[in-house]
């Protein structure tokens, strides 16, 4: 009883720790679509008056839309690749044995923490020796060397969750290995395969570094943002995108903490039965 009562005691330094920390995080982004309804130029106190001027304004610009458009189009790209890259690396990193996995799967979590800067100024020089030039494509690429390891290390933890068993009683079954895979074990990591999409799609959407190396004529939304900052009328209208973008974003996350819930208490109504 003592040691039950011991562990449902609130931790009050951790409870004052994550209140601290949704602070620093979020107070300042929430001020973004504050200021995206300020009738005036600059970001200041006191407001001087409310205004739909600047999402107006954002409708009517046609660049805007078009980087954009670039970067949910590469975001697409890269995050299902990503993710099917990742689906069958730790598939094999889990399921398999075979000879320097460790050394490996280290290579492969490398872009985790080697600096951006670093791959940036490498596949440019890459790039240019080979005579391929700077597009979409090559920010694509980029940004698959950076998602991967973030697809790989979300799905490991799914394919150690569940029993390997239940795939060889499949094949038992008379199921050849692709059916397996098909029928058992992707819906078996089905919520790890939507967080993999989602978050592969969100580091490549906001992803600049790369970008702004590898890019050409058609920037991509960071890239685009970067370069309206030297312009101050441009500024409201950045802040009135970044409000749309904030939103979204909030819905796509609950959204995919919806399907996670979901998919979960069925696996526990199964296994139930």
């Amino acid at each position: 009883m003592s040691g039950e009562s011991y562990i449902r005691r609130p931790n009050r330094p951790l409870q004052i720790y994550a209140v601290v920390f949704l602070i620093l995080l979020y107070v300042p982004v929430m001020f973004l679509p504050l200021f995206s309804f300020n009738d005036s130029l600059y970001v200041r106190f006191p407001l001087e008056g409310f205004t739909l001027q600047w999402y107006g304004e954002l409708f009517q610009r046609d660049a805007v839309w078009n980087a954009l458009w670039n970067s949910v189009r590469v975001g697409v790209v890269v995050a299902v690749f990503s993710t099917t890259l990742g689906v069958f690396a730790a598939k094999a990193i889990t399921r398999y044995r075979m000879p320097g996995k460790g050394p490996m799967v280290t290579f492969i979590m490398l872009p985790l923490v080697v600096p951006l800067i670093i791959f940036g100024v490498a596949l440019l020089v890459l790039l240019s020796q080979l005579g391929i030039a700077l597009s979409l494509y090559t920010v694509a690429i980029g940004h698959m060397i950076v998602c991967l390891p973030f697809s790989i290390a979300v799905l490991i933890p799914r394919f150690e969750g569940f029993d390997a068993s239940i795939e060889e009683a499949s094949a038992d079954l008379g199921e050849n290995a692709f059916w397996t895979f098909w029928r058992v074990t992707l819906p078996m990591v089905g919520p790890g395969v939507v967080a993999s999409l989602m978050l592969t799609f969100t580091v490549s959407f906001d992803e600049f570094i790369l970008a702004f190396f590898l890019s050409g004529t058609e920037p991509t939304l960071p890239m685009y943002i970067w370069g309206q900052l030297r312009f101050p009328q441009q500024f409201p209208s950045i802040l009135a995108l970044s409000s749309i973008i904030i939103f979204v974003s909030f819905v796509l996350v609950f959204a995919g903490q919806w399907i996670n819930r979901g998919a979960l208490s069925g696996s526990a109504k199964r296994s139930g039965a």
